[in-house]
């Protein structure tokens, strides 16, 4: 009888080892905690006097944290990056006063008569995204379709003009670095579709580069790719 009975619990224990060990592995989805941003960068609604290259540029990298809703495809997320907009003059200067006797505006775009080899403007941005997230296969958001829209707000770190030019066969470079004329606050309308860990992207600002009587009422746009896993 005792033989019995440890053969039926060593039958046990084998049995159960075996339900362990078949046992599926459960691993946590991606939920695109980091997202780069790579895209073309202009300005809307500038004036006819204002004249940009055409490789403007925009980059743009967070960390961000995200809840699903419920059990749905959908989640809601929000995080902190940089975002850092760039616009080249053509043919043009970007220059500052600190009175408006110069013109109509602080900041004024006027012609280059100096023969700039090349005039930058730099924006940066701490920049919080808020976004509504929708994924096809949210077992799995590495894999399948999926689309973001929302908001990006941020705050102004820095604005800066670099222009390079030549005096006497040497290379000056010329650096401006202010943020009294630019709008503290950055409000800007973002939507995204991609596939997988790759995405195309849009963003049109609703707050101008400059504050209001202080330089032309430009906003920016911009459009490109995005990276996201983790």
């Amino acid at each position: 009888m005792l033989l019995l009975m440890s053969s039926g619990i060593l039958q046990a224990q084998d049995a159960d080892k075996g339900t362990t060990n078949s046992a599926p592995l459960i691993s946590k989805p991606s939920r695109d905690f980091v997202m780069l941003q790579f895209g073309y960068n202009t300005w809307l609604n500038k004036p006819d006097s204002v004249h940009l290259k055409s490789f403007g540029y925009s980059f743009g990298g967070f960390l961000c944290y995200d809840f699903p809703i419920n059990k749905s495809n959908f989640s809601f997320a929000t995080g902190i990056g940089v975002k850092v907009n760039v616009v080249y003059l053509d043919q043009q200067l970007l220059l500052t006063t600190d009175t408006s006797s110069r013109g109509l505006y602080n900041v004024r775009i006027a012609p280059d008569t100096v023969g700039y080899k090349r005039d930058k403007f730099v924006t940066t941005y701490l920049t919080a995204p808020f976004e509504l997230r929708y994924f096809s296969n949210n077992q799995n958001r590495n894999k399948g379709f999926k689309a973001a829209a929302g908001l990006q707000i941020g705050t102004l770190l820095g604005a800066d003009d670099k222009g390079v030019h030549s005096v006497g066969g040497t290379t000056v470079k010329d650096k401006i670095n202010t943020k009294r004329f630019m709008t503290s606050w950055d409000f800007a309308a973002i939507a995204r579709i991609g596939w997988g860990n790759v995405a195309l992207y849009a963003s049109y600002n609703l707050t101008p580069v400059f504050k209001a009587n202080e330089g032309p009422q430009v906003t920016p746009f911009t459009a490109g790719i995005v990276l996201t896993g983790l």
